[in-house]
């Protein structure tokens, strides 16, 4: 009775969720990028990737004119704070897709000694999800709109926000996306997609239906936005997303897919891990947004992160992000 008392407790164990811990504690309470001088990011600095490259932080930028149109900057620290902006943006709008609206949020990726960056081209008219490689951060080839708007399983609006598993699952490349869905009650929102690769350049939708199911009344319950690439952990696929209420009050929260499906959840937050309080978030172009969007390990550490988040849509912050996994 006893053995089989013990082969039960593990057994539930077994099939027990996992258990994330998250800290995050700003690094400063000022923020690390900003409006500036040359014209083309007067009006913010905001939304960055992040990546390590020979000790140093490299953040691509959303940086944005007082016309509204978008560039992606190039800036770059040795301790992760203080950041030399170059003087020209690295990706300017130049398409069709891209036209009027611009070249918008950013993630970046290293696969061997390519990076892969998707950002979302918008043309005034239509969001788009986009991607462009480069050898070193600051030459890029556009390969063009990888996931149509209007287009898919189950998009009826726009497509945005690619973060890439950084390795092979069942000899494909996963990314999870947002596409925007008008819902039976007749409102838009924003839904968490998934989609397949095997070069990485041509992508396709891998579900019937999003991956994340609306929760009315959650933190998420109006917006689900995969924020940087994903982390392959013991656990599974751990995702830092962003998700925004009814109100769209945004915040970062966490959800881990299985490893050996991606299109599965295993366990996902209830609540946000950061909310907006200093007042460069809770005021800006958009009110009450931390959007977290790049992250870097800290001393090698997967799991000890610097995270970089937009604020309010127009500054750039930093904050410490430990996460705990069992």
């Amino acid at each position: 009775m006893y053995f089989g008392t013990i082969l039960a407790l593990l057994a539930a164990l077994l099939a027990a969720p996992p258990a994330v811990t998250i800290q995050a504690d700003r690094l400063s309470d000022q923020p690390v990028l900003r409006p500036a001088r040359p014209p083309w990011m007067e009006s913010g600095a905001f939304n960055p990737a992040a990546v390590m490259v020979n000790g140093k932080t490299v953040l691509l930028f959303r940086a944005r004119d007082t016309h509204g149109t978008s560039r992606i900057g190039y800036a770059e620290s040795a301790d992760g704070l203080h950041f030399k902006i170059d003087p020209r943006p690295v990706l300017e709008p130049a398409t069709a897709y891209e036209r009027g609206g611009g070249v918008e949020d950013p993630r970046v990726l290293r696969i061997g000694s390519v990076y892969y960056m998707t950002y979302t081209g918008y043309n005034l008219h239509d969001a788009q999800l986009c991607l462009a490689t480069s050898p070193d951060l600051r030459h890029w080839r556009r390969h063009g709109v990888i996931l149509p708007a209007y287009h898919g399983a189950w998009i009826t609006g726009w497509t945005k926000s690619g973060a890439i598993v950084p390795e092979r699952i069942n000899g494909k490349w996963w990314m999870y996306y947002l596409g925007t869905r008008r819902d039976p009650d007749g409102k838009d929102r924003d839904y968490m997609g998934l989609a397949s690769s095997d070069d990485l350049l041509h992508w396709s939708d891998a579900t019937e239906q999003p991956v994340l199911d609306r929760r009315a009344g959650a933190f998420d319950d109006r917006v689900m936005e995969p924020g940087p690439p994903p982390l392959v952990t013991s656990a599974g696929i751990l995702l830092l997303y962003n998700g925004a209420n009814d109100k769209l009050v945004y915040g970062p929260g966490w959800i881990i897919f299985d490893k050996a499906d991606p299109r599965r959840v295993v366990a996902r937050c209830e609540k946000p891990f950061m909310l907006p309080s200093l007042v460069w978030e809770r005021v800006g172009t958009v009110p009450n947004v931390i959007f977290l969007e790049g992250a870097t390990a800290r001393s090698g550490d997967a799991l000890d992160l610097t995270g970089y988040y937009g604020g309010a849509d127009q500054y750039t912050g930093a904050t410490r992000i430990r996460i705990g996994v069992r």
